[in-house]
């Protein structure tokens, strides 16, 4: 059954409010504003990497705020074990048996902050959260809450007591933000509002306010899968990854599941600037944040500096467009 059209122009404009509602707050990361909310309408997961102080945090919390969402931090450490992240079985003395206790991954927007600081055993627990959304305890599962993202933050500049991300979980992230910092305008504003007293902490003072909720978010959810995709743009999607397997400097190239995750983000984009198809547009937009994550280059070119963005754009250009 179809969404009704004036549904679906009230849903793009209430979610076109979210991200003036997140701007009361995050100044300057405008793109990551809008790839978290691309993720949320294709129910996948973000990375976000940037340097500390552009405003990761506050800008998961902020978007959440917006959407009427729960949203739970874990600064991963260490010594953060599994149990902290998806709960653990407690004896309970009193009714003499064990009683499981839920783990802050049981909330619609979870931030991993520093997720690359813990040992790949507790990263790994949350695999089965990401993929298969629950968690199983004692021989039963225990589905997550709906919606449910991760929002796993890292930091580029710091490689001291990390963990790489296995490449199974990198995987399973639809979307890799990059957060820069901020043009000298945007930098200027959020210095004037913390001189006018704006508090990171209190989003209702900053004038947050929500403007949707859970269940349009899902109807929005419902209506992005109705979003068309022709032959022509499908195989070109199809080109695009087998000609990163095919690059020279490529170790690993774009798996099929790439190709999946890219339609739809591609999908979650063309419904957000009102279209009822995708288009080769659309496709290009989403590869560099679709897919910078999921591509291994030969040892060689990363010494001599190639990064993964110049190889998809190099991609973008050799790749013919359908007409």
């Amino acid at each position: 059954m179809s969404t009704p059209t004036d549904t679906i122009v009230s849903l793009r404009e209430s979610l076109a409010q979210v991200r003036t509602e997140v701007g009361k707050a995050v100044v300057g990361q405008d793109g990551a504003v809008t790839g978290l909310i691309i993720a949320l309408l294709a129910r996948g997961h973000v990375l976000l990497e940037g340097v500390p102080g552009v405003a990761k945090t506050l800008l998961v919390r902020s978007l959440s705020h917006a959407l009427s969402l729960e949203t739970k931090r874990v600064q991963f450490t260490p010594d953060l074990m599994p149990g902290d992240v998806t709960g653990s079985l407690i004896y309970d003395a009193r009714a003499g048996e064990f009683e499981f206790r839920k783990g802050p991954v049981f909330t619609n927007i979870l931030l991993a902050d520093e997720i690359n600081r813990t040992p790949p055993k507790t990263q790994s627990a949350l695999l089965e959260a990401m993929e298969e959304r629950q968690v199983s305890v004692d021989g039963r599962t225990i589905p997550l809450p709906d919606p449910f993202i991760v929002a796993a933050t890292m930091n580029p500049i710091e490689y001291e007591g990390t963990y790489s991300l296995p490449e199974a979980q990198l995987d399973r992230f639809l979307l890799k933000l990059v957060l820069d910092v901020p043009e000298r305008d945007a930098e200027f504003e959020v210095l004037r509002r913390h001189a006018a007293g704006f508090n990171p902490r209190d989003l209702t003072a900053a004038g947050v306010t929500p403007v949707l909720g859970a269940e349009q978010l899902t109807a929005a959810q419902a209506a992005v899968m109705e979003v068309g995709s022709s032959a022509d743009v499908l195989a070109y999607i199809v080109d695009l990854a087998r000609a990163t397997r095919r690059s020279p400097s490529v170790k690993l190239g774009v798996s099929p599941r790439g190709t999946t995750a890219l339609l739809a983000a591609t999908k979650a984009w063309a419904w957000l600037s009102g279209y009822d198809s995708i288009t080769p547009d659309h496709v290009q937009a989403m590869v560099l944040p679709v897919w910078r994550h999921r591509i291994q280059l030969q040892p060689e070119a990363e010494l001599e500096g190639v990064s993964v963005d110049a190889i998809l754009r190099s991609v973008l250009q050799q790749v013919q467009v359908p007409i």
